[in-house]
């Protein structure tokens, strides 16, 4: 473990656990944000991630990223990071292998798809749903729900979260709801793990599109980022081509990602002199990249949204998904009971939300059977 800075997140000094827990030996043991992560590694919905989407369908191909390779992607360039600014890669890597805990099958087009059923009912937010997973539905412990996670990483997995969700769920949220009603900042591991998880699934959906063959290496050109990673590369290379060329440019991207990201972020930090965690919850985000990479990083979202994102494979795939998670949230609200029993213990007041919870934890394959057995069933 590198020297911590003096702003860092410090495993004793953490705001400990919602239901206590005595502590490892320091000496030999696991300091609480190892536990965490350790915690996360062996519940069921991040094995489940392995069969959810990140752009392309789990069934389209081998080779393509899904929730999990995406999180581990992210844990790696989150603690790269982290060891660069002396901030806590524990508590980096913990956060970003839980951040998509509580994302729907079918990637985005499921989420909004479940946004969409649940827009009476305070809507669907992946983020809380994160934290729906690792502090009420996951059953693995004797005495509490969850996995009982440190203040630090329930805090970095909630990064987002609606005003009326902050009030409807303030008696469970606590702290948290407070961090909101304050303005306050998260911890810097919270902020790195954020950032890091931008880096990640836009350089990496880069490589899914063109090995998909919705984008192709010549039209990425006219992104700044792409073209300029890509003239460096040839400069030394001039021969490279194909799956060589890519890989090397994106390498190149998340380079220079990196770099800007940790040199920014050094700058904000002597600018501001945090002596403390608190100082930093008090302070402006102080990870952050140069104004001139965000214009970068903007533009090239830009470019993957309109040629990536909306492209009509995609969507044409994605409305299917969208069409079966709205036809199962409508069949399970008919049909409670079908719905596995220990799922009809979370929210008895609320069986819209208690289906949302079973249908976000399905994976693609198994929310894609459900739908064709169900329809099955119920079509003359």
């Amino acid at each position: 473990m590198i020297d911590l800075a003096v702003y860092s997140a410090r495993p004793d000094n953490s705001e400990g656990r919602v239901h206590p827990e005595p502590q490892e030996p320091s000496k030999s043991g696991r300091n609480p944000f190892q536990r965490d992560r350790d915690r996360v590694l062996h519940c069921a919905a991040f094995r489940r991630l392995e069969y959810k989407t990140q752009v392309f369908l789990n069934h389209e191909g081998d080779d393509f990223r899904t929730r999990l390779t995406h999180s581990l992607e992210v844990a790696q360039i989150g603690r790269a990071i982290a060891r660069r600014l002396h901030l806590n890669e524990d508590l980096v890597e913990a956060i970003a292998l839980a951040h998509d805990l509580g994302h729907t099958p079918f990637g985005h087009a499921g989420q909004d798809a479940l946004n969409q059923c649940m827009h009476h009912f305070n809507g669907f937010e992946h983020n809380l749903q994160s934290l729906w997973v690792v502090d009420e539905l996951e059953e693995r412990y004797p005495t509490f729900n969850g996995l009982n996670l440190s203040y630090e990483t329930r805090e970095g997995i909630l990064k987002h979260i609606s005003r009326k969700n902050i009030d409807l769920h303030r008696p469970w949220l606590g702290g948290l709801a407070q961090r909101f009603d304050d303005h306050l900042q998260p911890s810097l591991e919270a902020q790195l793990a954020n950032i890091a998880d931008e880096v990640a699934y836009s350089n990496h959906d880069i490589d899914d599109g063109i090995r998909s063959g919705l984008l192709e290496m010549d039209a990425l050109n006219e992104t700044e980022l792409w073209n300029s990673r890509r003239t460096f590369v040839l400069e030394m290379y001039p021969y490279l081509e194909g799956r060589r060329l890519r890989h090397e440019v994106i390498r190149h991207m998340i380079h220079v990602l990196i770099d800007d990201l940790v040199n920014h972020s050094q700058s904000l930090i002597a600018q501001h002199t945090p002596k403390s965690i608190d100082d930093v919850r008090h302070l402006p985000a102080l990870i952050s990249f140069s104004d001139n990479m965000k214009k970068q990083v903007v533009e090239l979202k830009s470019f993957l949204f309109k040629n990536l994102y909306r492209h009509p494979r995609v969507l044409s795939v994605t409305q299917e998904a969208a069409a079966q998670i709205e036809f199962l949230f409508a069949y399970f609200i008919s049909h409670p009971t079908e719905i596995p029993g220990h799922f009809r213990t979370v929210d008895q007041n609320c069986p819209e939300r208690r289906t949302a919870h079973y249908i976000a934890g399905m994976t693609d394959r198994f929310a894609r059977s459900e739908f064709l057995r169900l329809h099955a069933k119920t079509t003359p």
